[in-house]
């Protein structure tokens, strides 16, 4: 496969989210690779005036940055650094995300404002390209000063050091270097803090977590239409007429989705059973295009973030300056990964309520969707089970971009949580996943008590990919395993769909 070519372009989350999913290698364009050299050459020309002080290259770290440190100890102070930062604990992170995590490192340093040498961005594209993963904890990072904890178990690998994934198995770095003929480097001068300082960490989590939102709003619209052609709802409330005179873009796009799948379905010819339907169907463009523009504020905040500089301090080779500031600090990324959490747990939340209202018995559907209600529960449990499901995302959504801890002698004294906001919304987008499978089951097993009727096409084909994997429940079984393949499909779908 030709390799992706770093050269300075802008990269979105779809073009990233692809690169993991392709595996496809990478490699430096010839312009971001002299603008490193030129970048390195800089530091090295200030580090070398003996009156020279710069934080984190000739001094300790955080609330130790009043103390210099000798030149012939320069190198055995970035060592150092990854090592004793290297404090990661909890759940392992899923490797795809170590993957993505590691990729989101070399991106960063390749814009040359790192100070690092071009050899250390080469060695890190070598394993990379050799995929071997760095294995890395969900826990120990507050989201400023950089992810130190997770990105510090990103950085062992480089010296020989902690834990790899290479073909699927676990192993120690070393013998995953001697597997593919890759030899350790030696840290120099500022480059232990240019792999620690960032939000690469918060930054992979949020990609995927915004990626794969696009793609399950757009299939929650679906399946929220074949829940209303088996509950026979009234199609007026998603007239372009209604929503012209309130235009949110979300709004706008979702009622006209909706329309467009239930214009041509076979149920507009059943009259209708009621005048009104629930909030949780006539509310969908609301409550969904809600969501959608969380999503669509969330990845403006993440395609720029994928395109800066968050390390510290930075080289300005071309002003003759180097500055330490606070560009590793990641509020931006915390507040959008809570307000991301929020608004798919929403998602969620309103695809439970037209669950339980499929079941309940009424507009002629049997209670709990079973031809033998009290011999047979049906899907009774289920919707106790989404219930169960929506209440843990609610947990979820408690912000933790207000919450900050004092850390390092009150050097460190507002950090932003960036990463417990970006562990626990990833919790929330996987278990929106299951509350759409148990929906798309409820509705699949609700609209069958309509037929000879037809919905639309589209709908239609939705439903024979669940059939592909499902059947009509027509006694109690080991309901588990339904539940389970229809999440399944739904993964399937929200991955092809992006």
């Amino acid at each position: 496969m030709n390799p992706y070519i770093i050269n300075g372009d802008q990269i979105d989350v779809s073009e990233l989210y692809n690169l993991i999913k392709e595996a496809r290698p990478v490699s430096l364009g010839q312009d971001v690779y002299q603008k490193i050299i030129l970048n390195r050459q800089y530091l090295e020309s200030r580090v070398s005036d003996p009156d020279s002080v710069i934080y984190g290259i000739n001094t300790g770290f955080g609330s130790l940055c009043n103390i210099q440190i000798s030149n012939e100890n320069l190198e055995k102070l970035q060592e150092n650094l990854v090592l004793s930062h290297a404090c990661g604990m909890g759940d392992l992170v899923p490797e795809y995300l170590c993957k993505l995590i590691h990729l989101l490192k070399i991106f960063n340093l390749s814009h040359g404002c790192s100070g690092v040498r071009v050899e250390l961005v080469q060695k890190l594209i070598d394993l990379y390209n050799a995929e071997i993963t760095p294995v890395i904890y969900q826990m120990g990072s507050l989201g400023a000063s950089g992810d130190l904890a997770p990105l510090a178990h990103l950085s062992l690998p480089l010296l020989g050091v902690g834990k790899v994934y290479l073909g699927g198995e676990m192993m120690d770095s070393k013998k995953a270097l001697e597997i593919k003929n890759i030899t350790p480097i030696v840290l120099k001068s500022k480059e232990g803090l240019a792999l620690l300082n960032g939000t690469q960490f918060s930054l992979a989590y949020a990609s995927v977590i915004v990626a794969e939102a696009k793609s399950i709003f757009n299939l929650a619209n679906k399946i929220a239409a074949l829940s209303m052609d088996a509950y026979v709802c009234d199609i007026s409330p998603f007239d372009h007429l209604l929503h012209d005179i309130r235009p949110h873009k979300g709004q706008l796009i979702t009622a006209a989705q909706i329309h467009k799948l239930l214009t041509e379905s076979g149920v507009r010819n059943i009259e209708k059973l009621s005048v009104q339907d629930p909030y949780s169907f006539r509310c969908v463009p609301q409550v969904h295009g809600a969501s959608y523009q969380a999503i669509s504020h969330a990845e403006e905040i993440i395609n720029t973030e994928l395109n800066s500089v968050t390390d510290n301090p930075n080289v300005f080779h071309e002003a003759d300056k180097i500055l330490s500031g606070g560009n590793f600090h990641a509020q931006p990324l915390a507040l959008v990964l809570d307000y991301l959490a929020i608004a798919m747990a929403e998602l969620g939340s309103i695809s439970e309520r037209r669950v339980y209202q499929l079941i309940n018995g009424d507009r002629g559907l049997p209670a709990f969707l079973t031809k033998y209600p009290g011999l047979d529960s049906g899907f009774m449990i289920a919707q106790y089970t989404a219930a169960s499901i929506v209440s843990q995302n609610k947990q979820y959504c408690t912000p933790a971009s207000v919450d900050s801890i004092v850390s390092s002698m009150g050097q460190e004294d507002h950090v932003s949580m960036a990463a417990n906001a970006a562990t626990k919304a990833y919790k929330v987008l996987q278990n929106l996943k299951s509350l759409l499978g148990i929906e798309l089951l409820t509705a699949g097993q609700a609209f069958e008590f309509r037929r000879p009727v037809k919905s639309s096409d589209t709908l239609e084909e939705m439903y024979a990919g669940l059939r592909s994997q499902v059947s009509f429940l027509e006694e109690d079984r080991l309901m588990h395993d339904d539940l389970k393949k229809a999440e399944n499909l739904v993964k399937k779908w929200v991955e092809e769909g992006i």
